[in-house]
């Protein structure tokens, strides 16, 4: 039997089959061993196979994890050494960020446009409470996502307490399936609420079923919206550690960086200090923003500032 994680509770997982149906499911346990790295061995949106519990009649076992077109992943923020794959098999990954209340900073909002161009996913900046924004505010606001524009991003603009462009965002996903994350307090849940007002409820059976003493809303999860259209939840991120991506690499995940490696004197060129470099030509003339330039090698350096 076929299924997609809907939701994963460390020792247990719902799964939805292709009937539709809901499972509760637990993990074979050779999966354990096999992803030493990996903190968790399956993430919310696996393709999997199920088998039925010979010990269990209410529940299934996964016996497979089929090979996944694409995820996101960060650093594990429990589990040193390790990374955390937040979701799988995505059409897009949308970043719910606010300007204020609390404060979303740009070096975040690269971090994940960096990962999820290192794993081929489109993604969306969604700058949610701009109810709360005067005119010049938001005007200011505009102005620096049109940075972001410029690079292939789109930016959308909602309030998710007034409704404003629920349903413009709702078109917005039509068809796909969806990843929504950011820090705690962007209202994230607020929005995925308005989408799906199914989402609130608690699915009290299945924590009460794997009776692990497991707080639900520390986990991802997804909801149906329409018969092709879902979307996943995820926690709050407080930081979100890279992985998973070499130094030598990180250039590749920058569309305005990009663009000019190839014209840099050196192949193996770091775009921090070598003659010649084109990268650090655009920046100095205004081509490349500072905002950007400095993600970049924050992100090279390795450094902590990761919020």
């Amino acid at each position: 039997m076929l299924g997609i994680v809907s939701k994963s509770m460390g020792l247990w997982y719902q799964v939805e089959t292709t009937d539709g149906q809901m499972h509760n499911c637990r993990l074979k346990g050779k999966f354990k061993l096999e992803n030493k790295k990996i903190s968790n061995p399956v993430a919310v949106g696996d393709k999997v196979e199920l088998l039925k519990d010979q010990g269990d009649a209410n529940a299934m076992i996964i016996s497979k994890i089929l090979p996944r077109e694409n995820y996101i992943i960060r650093v594990s923020p429990k589990k040193k050494g390790h990374s955390h794959i937040i979701a799988s098999n995505l059409d897009q990954a949308i970043i719910v960020a606010t300007v204020g209340t609390p404060k979303t900073s740009l070096g975040f909002i690269d971090r994940f446009l960096v990962t999820a161009e290192a794993f081929r996913i489109p993604a969306t900046i969604l700058m949610n409470k701009i109810d709360l924004l005067d005119k010049e505010e938001l005007a200011k606001l505009r102005e620096k996502m049109t940075e972001y524009e410029a690079l292939g991003y789109q930016v959308r603009y909602t309030s998710a307490l007034i409704k404003k462009d629920i349903d413009g965002l709702k078109e917005f996903l039509s068809g796909k399936t969806s990843l929504f994350t950011g820090h705690s307090g962007v209202g994230k849940s607020t929005i995925v609420n308005s989408l799906a007002p199914e989402a609130d409820q608690k699915t009290s059976e299945i924590s009460e079923f794997a009776n692990k003493g497991v707080h639900t809303t520390t986990f991802a999860e997804r909801f149906k919206l329409d018969t092709d259209t879902y979307i996943i939840d995820t926690p709050g991120i407080k930081e979100l550690g890279l992985a998973e991506i070499e130094k030598e690499e990180l250039s590749h995940y920058f569309p305005e960086l990009r663009e000019l490696m190839g014209q840099c004197k050196f192949s193996n060129c770091t775009h921090t200090h070598e003659p010649g470099c084109a990268i650090e030509s655009a920046y100095e003339d205004g081509r490349i923003s500072q905002s950007r330039y400095d993600s970049y090698l924050s992100m090279l350096m390795g450094d902590d500032n990761r919020r």
